[in-house]
C-alpha cells in the first residue's frame, strides 16, 4: 500500500503540472490576469474514523465548470496509527495493540457560497482503503478492528463546507466535513478537515 500511495501521489503532480497552464492568456498591459479556471492544491488532513486520529498529506485538482462552480478530484494518504485496547469477553481480559492507516480518493463539486467570497460548500463521493495490523481481538480474526478489515476498500461519502482565504501572495484553503464511510457494519460517520494552500489558475 505504501509503494501506491507513493505512485499515486506522483501521477497526481504530474497531471496538476500542465493543468496550471491550461486556458491562461496573455494579459494585456495595465489589466491583472484572471485566475478563474480551477486550483491545485497541496493540504494536511485529519481524520478521526472510529477512534483512530488519522494524520496525513493530499493533493487535490479542480476545473471550474462555471464560475462559482469547481469539479475537484482529492486523494489523500493517512499514516498508520497504533492504538492500545483493553477488550474483555468470555471472563478475561486481553490487552492488544492494533494500528490502522487509510487512503482516500474522493471527487465531487465544490460550490461557492452566493454573496460570499470566501465561503463554499462542497460534496464528494469515493472509495477509502485500509491498512490494519494487530492479533487478533477475543472472538475476531487478525488485521480486523472496529468493522473495519485490512485491504477493505469501502464507499465514501463526504459533505462538507469551507473558507478561503489569501495571506499575501499565497492562498489557504481549510474545510471540514462529515466523511461518512460504508464498513461492515454499516454506515459510519467520521470527522474530516483539511488545511492548505493552493494555487487558482
Amino acid at each position: 500500500m505504501k509503494h501506491f500511495a507513493m505512485l499515486s501521489a506522483a501521477l497526481l503532480l504530474l497531471a496538476a503540472m500542465p493543468a496550471a497552464g491550461w486556458g491562461q492568456v496573455s494579459k494585456p498591459p495595465g489589466q491583472e490576469e484572471h485566475k478563474d479556471h480551477g486550483n491545485v492544491g497541496v493540504y494536511f488532513d485529519y481524520s478521526r474514523v472510529q477512534g483512530f486520529n488519522l494524520l496525513g498529506v493530499g493533493g487535490r485538482i479542480g476545473l471550474n465548470v462555471r464560475r462559482n462552480i469547481v469539479l475537484e478530484g482529492e486523494m489523500a494518504y493517512d499514516f498508520q496509527n497504533t492504538q492500545t485496547q483493553t477488550i474483555s469477553a468470555g471472563g478475561s481480559t486481553n490487552t492488544i495493540k492494533t494500528s490502522l492507516k487509510m487512503m482516500d480518493f474522493l471527487f465531487g463539486g465544490k460550490i461557492q457560497i452566493p454573496h460570499s467570497k470566501h465561503f463554499f460548500a462542497l460534496a464528494k463521493a469515493g472509495i477509502a482503503n485500509f491498512g490494519v495490523s494487530g492479533p487478533a481481538p477475543p472472538g475476531g480474526i487478525n488485521n480486523q478492528i472496529v468493522g473495519i478489515v485490512n485491504g477493505n476498500v469501502d464507499a465514501v461519502f463526504y459533505p462538507g463546507g469551507g473558507v478561503e482565504f489569501k495571506v499575501g501572495r499565497v492562498n489557504f484553503r481549510a474545510e471540514a466535513g462529515d466523511e461518512i464511510i460504508w464498513l461492515n457494519n454499516g454506515a459510519k460517520n467520521n470527522l474530516r478537515a483539511t488545511i492548505g494552500p493552493q494555487l487558482r489558475f
